[in-house]
This record gives C-alpha cells, sequence and structure tokens, in this order.
C-alpha cells in the first residue's frame, strides 16, 4: 500500500489523528465483512473511503459510527479509544442516503430534534439552528415539510441537523446517491463548500469515482474486506498500487504478457490510461522516446467533450484510447472504424500494477449491491 499526504495532513497526523482504526476486524457469522483495516484520518480531513458493493467500506463506517462493535481491533476518536462506546457517547454524526427526516415536522424541527434531546437551552437551539440552515443556503426554509421540497433540499435539511450538534466528526453514507447527476455534480461543491467553512473532518462512503477523486483531501479504495490502497486522488490514479485500483479507479488499460514483454522487456502486468496514449496515422513516426504500436480501430463512440476508441493492437489485444475534443470532433472518426493506426504514449505512462486478479464483491451486511 502507498500513502501520499499534503503538508497540512502529514502535518496535523503528527498529533492524534480525527479517526485512527488499527487491526479492524468484523465478521458477521462465517462471513468476514472487514479484516485487518489499519487506517489513520486526519483532523479537518476530507476522507473517503471508495470501493464496490460488499467492500468493506460501509462496515468501516457502522464501525465508526458505533452502529456495530468490532470483533477485533481498535477504534480511537481524537485519541480517545470508543471501540466499546454506544453512537450517543461518541463525537460523531452520520447523514445517511436515505435522510431519514420526520415527514410530520418541519425544516426547522428537524434539524432542532438532536438539540431537544440533548436539552439544549431555547435561546442557544434557535441560535444554532440559524446557523446551521444559513450554513447549508436553506434560510427561508424553516416552516416547509419534507415532502415540500427537494431531493436535494431534503439532503441539506439533513447535512444542517447532523452540523447542528457540533460533532467533531461528521460520518456521510453515499449521501447523495438518491440525486440526479447534476445535483449530484452541485451538491459535491456545496458539501466541499460547508467541509472548509466548518473545518471538522468528513469520513465520506462512495462507490462513484469521480466523486472521490473530486472532493476528497485523501481516499482509502476498499476490496474484499481490507484496504488495498490509501493517498490523495492523483497519486492513486497516476500510480495504482495494484490491478483492482487501477481498474475500479477510471478506466485502464492492461499491457501484461506478450505485449508488455515487447514494448518494455518484461512480462509484469502494467497499467495504462486511454487519455495518455495518441492516434497517430499508420507509419507516422511517434515522438522521440514514446514507445508505439500499431493497431486497427474496431470501434469509435463519441461522447460530446471526448472521442473513445477502441484500437486492436497486435496480438489480438484490445486497447482503450480517449482524446479529448478541444477543437471540435476530428473529421473522420466516427466513420474511422477498421482504419490502420499507431499508438503511440511515453514509458512513464505505464504503470506496473503486480498480478492481482480484478476482484469479484458480493454484498456485505446492510450494503446493497450496485
Amino acid at each position: 500500500m502507498t500513502e501520499a499526504m499534503t503538508a497540512s495532513t502529514q502535518t496535523r497526523l503528527t498529533e492524534a489523528p480525527a479517526v485512527r482504526l488499527v487491526g479492524l476486524r468484523k465478521t458477521f457469522g462465517n462471513v468476514v465483512a472487514l479484516d485487518e483495516v489499519t487506517l489513520d484520518i486526519a483532523d479537518g480531513e476530507f476522507f473517503s473511503l471508495l470501493g464496490p458493493s460488499g467492500s468493506g467500506k460501509t462496515t468501516c463506517l457502522r464501525l465508526i459510527a458505533g452502529f456495530e462493535r468490532p470483533t477485533r481491533g481498535l477504534i480511537e476518536l481524537h485519541g480517545v479509544d470508543v471501540s466499546d462506546q454506544p453512537p450517543f457517547e461518541r463525537e460523531v454524526n452520520t447523514v445517511f442516503q436515505d435522510y431519514a427526516l420526520f415527514p410530520h415536522m418541519s425544516v426547522e424541527q428537524n434539524v432542532a430534534y438532536g438539540l431537544k434531546v440533548k436539552k439544549v437551552a431555547k435561546s442557544e437551539a434557535v441560535e444554532r439552528v440559524r446557523a446551521a440552515l444559513e450554513m447549508v443556503r436553506l434560510t427561508g426554509f424553516e416552516a416547509r415539510k419534507p415532502g415540500q421540497l427537494s431531493g436535494g433540499q431534503r439532503q441539506r435539511v439533513a447535512l444542517a441537523r447532523a452540523l447542528v450538534n457540533r460533532p467533531r466528526v461528521l460520518l456521510l453514507d453515499e449521501p447523495l446517491g438518491a440525486l440526479d447527476l447534476q445535483l449530484r455534480h452541485e451538491m459535491q461543491t456545496e458539501l466541499k463548500r460547508i467541509q472548509r467553512e466548518v473545518g471538522i473532518t468528513f469520513v465520506y462512503v462512495t462507490h462513484d469515482q469521480e466523486e472521490a477523486l473530486t472532493m476528497s483531501d485523501r481516499l482509502a479504495v476498499f476490496s474484499n474486506g481490507g484496504i488495498d490502497q490509501v493517498g490523495v486522488p492523483s497519486e492513486v490514479y497516476e500510480e495504482p498500487g495494484s490491478k483492482f485500483v487501477a481498474d475500479f479507479l477510471g478506466t485502464s488499460n492492461f499491457v501484461v504478457d506478450d505485449l508488455a514483454l515487447r514494448l518494455i522487456g518484461t512480462s509484469d502486468a502494467h497499467s495504462l490510461r486511454p487519455e495518455r496514449i495518441r492516434i497517430l496515422d499508420s507509419g507516422e513516426e511517434p515522438p522521440a522516446g514514446h514507445l508505439s504500436v500499431d493497431g486497427v480501430v474496431r470501434d469509435v463512440v463519441f461522447l460530446g467533450s471526448l472521442t473513445r476508441y477502441r484500437v486492436e493492437v497486435d496480438l489480438g489485444i484490445d486497447l482503450v484510447v480517449v482524446s479529448q475534443n478541444t477543437e471540435g470532433v476530428p473529421g473522420p472518426v466516427l466513420g474511422a472504424t477498421d482504419r490502420a493506426v499507431r499508438l503511440s504514449f511515453s514509458p512513464d505512462a505505464l504503470r506496473p500494477v503486480g498480478t492481482d486478479e480484478l476482484s469479484t464483491n458480493t454484498p456485505e451486511p446492510g450494503e446493497e449491491a450496485s
């Protein structure tokens, strides 16, 4: 496992991390949902737990929240062992995908509910609710019921209800999963803005790779109950530590066996991102120092800002190539199948990824397949 951090994150982790997991294991009967997970999350960090259904990320979040007890291992929050503490004694709050709002209560009443349970003085509660609604840009919606709100507005109410309790760690379990694509993008920006403003630690569970890359200071990629890789988004994407990470985090070609032997003198597996490959005319000389392989275009898909090609190269291997349409769509591309081409890429674009097989995951308890 590799791990890269920003300087600010490194500094924060020299102190007690917001979340520390040591040798964490969770079983459900004979099913191992989480196995020997060790992880530090810095105070004030936006940290994502990324992986497919069944990979262990939701179980990990539930253990941090206290909804599940670990079979073995340690959970610390800001240096305090909370492994056996119930949820209400931990300085965390959770935002769920289904919002879990009370339909008969107004927005204001929903947000204030936790403060009422904690018997916070009315004058203080009113001020904290006002500030929380202002933070999520819902001032003026206090009297509305959840049924009168859009999906994005309901998600903001759930977020305000969590923030009003002033947790030191906010746990978010696929909070944008029920929203349409455009609203998801808008809420990604809003969540990141809110996290910067409040300055608390966000631990964010998602199976959406783009979401994790866009929002995270760092992320952990989960697979089969363990963590495959931890790092800043750019490192995990550009330098995947395994075939699973390379394949799950975006699209990747795998250069192996005879093709790898021909290009780089080793049969070890390497990943090659589609956007790192240039398509040249057949016989055209590649840039100095670049590797090249000849092939035939078998499929072309126009994706608006991008065009995706499937090119069959020597040895019957398919490589996916993605080109940015910065100057419009290249003239003949949409009808360019069966055209002979040459593919060119820098040796630096090839990243060793080991010999692991691509994972097949089954849903963990409480986590639906997707």
